[in-house]
């Protein structure tokens, strides 16, 4: 059976699959396969760029383990199976009058999955997906269910890569239900380079998009509300999300690939067509968006007070070098935390993510990029493309050991590992 990522450029042939429909069942295979002596790895949604889930060994998915196994309202403390979609997780949780404080652009990995590789959102006071996590059940190769819930062994399973175990298992801290009002600006693009701090410092969530080879961005901010709700109308969704951001869009990037000299006009044109708009809703509805165009991404988190410069260095990588890409380039702020792998380990962080279209070259593009991110310490997404080693890893992550104790504890014969994890934690 071969295995594809989202984007459909990650590709592998796992000699074995597996779909286990309870947690015995999960245990049993486990078991099995590392008594065999083949690696295991659970793939989630498939919605990383990177090849963290890839195998030749065996592949368990786990999207059959979706329930809900508890919800304590009081306490808003939720514990789920490890395959619950993000979009069924917050549909359970909004029916108990419960969200989580923060989500990314799309709903479609799963729990176990989004914190395995440090998903996040957007707002310089809100954390990564992950930082929500108080505890976790693994299952290890010898076939034991272990909760991590305290010390390091927490702060590693919080943002695992899939290298301690296969979760089955996850308590989230969940917060009373809220709503958001959303804001779209299209604005000067120096002037949000240069009033960056002070646009973070007055929204509850910020992003913004900037189209290269222009002088414009989009601002998208997302702010708490006791507005009732005024969601966009069907009409009007049906533009902004059918029209504007799937069909036309996906067009340009079409026409971009066939004609690159077409880049330059084609974004300016795009920047000229950003659109204003606002609207309130629940907040897991304002915080996710489709995502059907198909394309590749790297991001990067560099410390907070180095993002605007690091746009700009991007931007200016683009003109100078002539870089083909009509994407655009997407930034966002999180706050630090205390994962041991999280690439917004204790700093405040800038994440500058850049895409290619499908069947366009990225390697070059991503490469001038990395190194202009990396130079400026920062982190990369362990989701998205990168290139770095496990010494880059080292310099970069000051409690590696701590998470690596954890791992030689609970896998000390690397069951589950692949080739992407033996290149940044080392064999």
């Amino acid at each position: 059976m071969t295995w594809r990522n989202w984007a459909g450029d990650q590709v592998c042939a796992p000699v074995s699959v597996h779909r286990p429909a309870s947690r015995d069942e999960l245990v049993d295979v486990v078991a099995h396969e590392a008594a065999a002596g083949r690696r295991v790895r659970v793939p989630g949604s498939g919605h990383s760029f990177s090849s963290v889930a890839m195998t030749d060994g065996a592949m368990v998915h786990v999207d059959a383990l979706n329930r809900v196994l508890d919800v304590d309202v009081a306490t808003g403390q939720v514990t789920v199976e490890a395959g619950i979609v993000l979009a069924d997780l917050n549909a359970a949780l909004h029916r108990h009058g419960l969200a989580l404080p923060n989500l990314g652009d799309i709903d479609k990995q799963t729990i176990a999955g989004a914190i395995a590789t440090a998903t996040h959102g957007t707002g310089a006071g809100h954390r990564n997906i992950s930082a929500q996590v108080v505890a976790l059940d693994v299952v290890t190769a010898a076939g034991e269910v272990v909760t991590l819930d305290r010390g390091d062994d927490l702060l590693a399973g919080r943002v695992h890569l899939g290298a301690l175990g296969a979760v089955v298992a996850v308590t989230l801290q969940a917060v009373p239900a809220f709503r958001l009002h959303r804001v779209d600006t299209p604005r000067p693009l120096v002037d949000v380079l240069d009033g960056f701090d002070e646009l973070a410092a007055a929204h509850d969530h910020l992003e913004f998009y900037v189209f290269p080879y222009t002088d414009r961005a989009l601002t998208i901010t997302r702010d708490r509300t006791d507005l009732p709700a005024a969601p966009r109308g069907r009409v009007a969704e049906f533009v902004a999300e059918e029209l504007v951001q799937h069909r036309l869009a996906d067009l340009m990037f079409s026409l971009t690939k066939l004609r690159p000299a077409l880049i330059p006009s084609a974004s300016r044109l795009a920047a000229r067509l950003l659109g204003e708009g606002e609207y309130v809703d629940d907040s897991f509805r304002v915080f996710s968006s489709e995502r059907r165009i198909r394309f590749t991404e790297m991001e990067y988190a560099v410390p907070l007070d180095q993002g605007p410069d690091a746009v700009r260095a991007v931007l200016d990588l683009i003109e100078r070098d002539g870089i083909e890409t009509a994407m655009p380039i997407e930034c966002r702020v999180v706050a630090g935390d205390d994962a041991l792998l999280s690439p917004t380990h204790d700093r405040d962080s800038f994440y500058v993510a850049v895409h290619q279209y499908r069947g366009m070259p990225w390697e070059p593009y991503f490469r001038a990029v990395e190194q202009i991110l990396f130079d400026l310490g920062g982190r990369p997404h362990w989701g998205k493309r990168h290139h770095l080693d496990a010494a880059a890893v080292r310099e970069r992550y000051p409690r590696l050991d701590d998470f690596l104790a954890v791992r030689d504890r609970l896998d000390p014969d690397r069951v589950f590992t692949n080739a992407y994890t033996s290149r940044m934690l080392g064999a």
